[in-house]
């Protein structure tokens, strides 16, 4: 309640950004690419194509950024004994986690509806890219939760390292249409497995057969765990800096 209140409740419009700010940046993408691509990669509606790959990219941004937040922004709670450093990561994987999926269904299921698309939905897939999102997020979230908690200069270099990720991500193209030279490079970057994953579930004819669902989760586990060890053993430590 407190992370709900916080979050969305000092904003005129609350939930309703969540909502706004993707369909802002899709109807953005959808116009330019329009004028200079007759068509996307992918179908024949731009919309459909970019919300496919911006928003379980925005997902993991969005859920990491917020978990990478947690102790700095929980500081005054931490200092109570009972809470602990898990309380303030799980409140705000589980309110990032239900609110991106609701924006995700609300924006593709509202294309659907305007520009009367009728997809043949593969729902393993999408459910499958939306958890490796989810999970990506969280164990990424909680390693820089610990770093940036801990050194202050880690948080400039992290946003340096990725400042190129959303185009490094896939998210406005596929990988199939890079050379394949340079698709090997790409898909060191597991978000574009995640981006190829979830346009497989809206996508009936693409098979993303670059995908690799293990390489995702286990950069996954690892960096969660690492994170997890990390914070359980210095937060308190944390705390009196």
């Amino acid at each position: 309640m407190r992370e709900m209140a916080t979050t969305y409740g000092r904003s005129p419009g609350g939930y309703l950004w969540a909502i706004l700010e993707p369909v802002a940046a899709i109807a953005l993408m959808s116009f330019v690419f329009s004028l200079l691509l007759r068509s996307p990669s992918l179908g024949t509606n731009f919309p459909y194509f970019y919300a496919s790959g911006y928003l379980p990219f925005t997902m993991y941004m969005v859920i990491s950024q917020q978990i990478a937040g947690a102790i700095k922004y929980s500081k005054p709670l931490l200092a109570y004994p009972a809470v602990t450093c898990m309380d303030a990561l799980l409140a705000r994987m589980i309110l990032h986690v239900m609110t991106q999926m609701l924006v995700t269904f609300i924006v593709i299921g509202g294309i659907i509806v305007v520009f009367d698309i009728a997809p043949i939905l593969n729902w393993p897939a999408i459910f499958n890219a939306l958890g490796m999102a989810i999970a990506l997020g969280f164990g990424i979230g909680t390693l820089n939760c610990f770093l940036i908690s801990r050194f202050d200069l880690w948080q400039r270099i992290w946003g340096i390292i990725t400042r190129p990720l959303f185009i490094l991500s896939a998210v406005l193209f596929i990988p199939e249409n890079l050379p394949a030279l340079y698709r090997p490079y790409l898909m060191l970057n597991p978000l574009a497995h995640v981006t190829s994953e979830f346009r497989r579930g809206l996508f009936s004819t693409y098979d993303a057969v670059y995908v690799d669902s293990v390489y995702v989760y286990i950069i996954a586990v690892v960096t969660g765990l690492l994170g997890l060890i990390f914070l359980l053993r210095y937060y308190r430590d944390i705390l009196q800096l």
